[in-house]
């Protein structure tokens, strides 16, 4: 494995009734003008709204407010808290909600301190050298963005989909109560277990020898999901269930998965050219991807597809092939996502291959991509053309 050095400064506060414990303690540390960021409405219609507002009222806290943050966050609303911050000047934000909004509260919290457009520290053109300090209220497990320091925004002018990051983005403290996700729907349930897992697949996916630890905790998670995932889309309301699923989701993407290795992240990277063009669910669209980029790069990674197929899906290896204990695994996998009821093709969004190069030219800006193994145009258009 590679060297490595290691450190997350969030606090995690996990639990039930810990908004009400620990929310106030939590920001009183960072002064009193707070923005509260928020989404579509759900927040509102569950009573977490009410008892958030509730609190910062009570504790004497100035609040302002951005709702509205989109499932794929736009720049154009990162631009509107940035005003807000700037305006009213916010001492520190607030996200109530699932990754697009933390995702989004990122972005303006660095924005906030920076005197360009945000989209220059998304696009790299200028880096993060300060960012307002925030917290988080996590309602969706999903995206662990409550626990690290990455963040995806996109410029729908541009049609342009990017992943950043800066240390100086991790979240202050986040507070996950899986009582709080008892109302997350099925689709949007669904959604965040393929998230959790496509992450995984991204880390365990890796070029670096002597990661048989990193692997073996890859798999735990996975096999947790696996176990608790398809009895929480029947049972939407368990709160357990809503427990290990929400834990999982943290510890997917938290860091600690990747000590000392470097993941692939191509899926992602195609993905978002996708989502960048169509406006497709994220997870929506690495549940068609991911099995796809596995059969592309089956020959390179056949040692790590057989042993997700065996230790994880329990693909019996008798009298087979690698290379058939690996597209056993991969169906396996495929099936699974199918049966909690994720998309398996890009049809099922109504995408066709007429925009094929145009998502292939996005996904191929920065050039080659992977650390896996590298990808090259004809190899994104491959696995474009085989999720059709």
């Amino acid at each position: 494995m590679d060297s490595f050095i290691f450190q997350n400064p969030t606090r995690l506060i996990f639990g039930q009734e810990q908004v009400q414990q620990q929310l106030a303690k939590q920001l009183k540390p960072f002064g009193e003008k707070v923005l509260l960021v928020y989404g579509g409405g759900s927040i509102k219609r569950n009573g977490l709204y009410d008892e958030v507002s509730s609190i910062l009222k009570e504790e004497g806290f100035i609040v302002s407010e951005l709702p509205g943050v989109e499932p794929n966050p736009r720049l154009t609303t990162v631009h509107k808290g940035v005003e807000i911050c700037k305006k009213e000047d916010i001492d520190v934000l607030l996200a109530v909600g699932g990754g697009s909004v933390i995702d989004c509260t990122k972005a303006i919290a660095a924005g906030a301190k920076y005197d360009g457009d945000a989209w220059d520290l998304v696009t790299k053109k200028s880096p993060v050298n300060d960012a307002l300090p925030f917290g988080t209220i996590l309602t969706l497990a999903a995206t662990g963005s409550e626990m690290n320091s990455g963040s995806v925004i996109t410029n729908w002018e541009t049609h342009e989909k990017y992943g950043w990051g800066s240390p100086l983005v991790f979240p202050k403290f986040s507070i996950l109560d899986p009582q709080n996700t008892v109302t997350v729907p099925k689709d949007h349930t669904v959604y965040g277990i393929v998230d959790m897992m496509s992450h995984v697949f991204e880390q365990y996916f890796h070029p670096q020898e002597n990661s048989y630890l990193q692997e073996y905790m890859c798999e735990a998670v996975l096999k947790s999901v696996i176990e608790a995932g398809p009895k929480l889309v029947e049972d939407l309301e368990d709160v357990d269930l809503r427990e290990t699923i929400l834990y999982s989701g943290t510890i997917a993407l938290n860091g600690m998965l990747q000590m000392g290795v470097r993941g692939d992240w191509a899926s992602h990277n195609i993905e978002h050219a996708v989502s960048a063009v169509y406006d497709i669910p994220h997870a929506g669209g690495l549940a068609i991807i991911f099995p796809q980029w596995m059969r592309h790069n089956k020959t390179l990674g056949e040692r790590k597809l057989v042993n997700l197929a065996v230790r994880v899906w329990g693909v019996d290896p008798s009298g087979k092939t690698d290379g058939d204990i690996a597209e056993e695994g991969i169906q396996k996998l495929e099936q699974f996502w199918s049966s909690l009821g994720a998309p398996s093709r890009l049809a099922d969004y109504n995408i066709d291959d007429s925009q094929l190069e145009v998502m292939a030219d996005k996904a191929m800006v920065n050039g080659s991509f992977g650390n896996f193994n590298p990808l090259e145009k004809s190899d994104v258009l491959s696995i474009l053309r085989s999720s059709l």
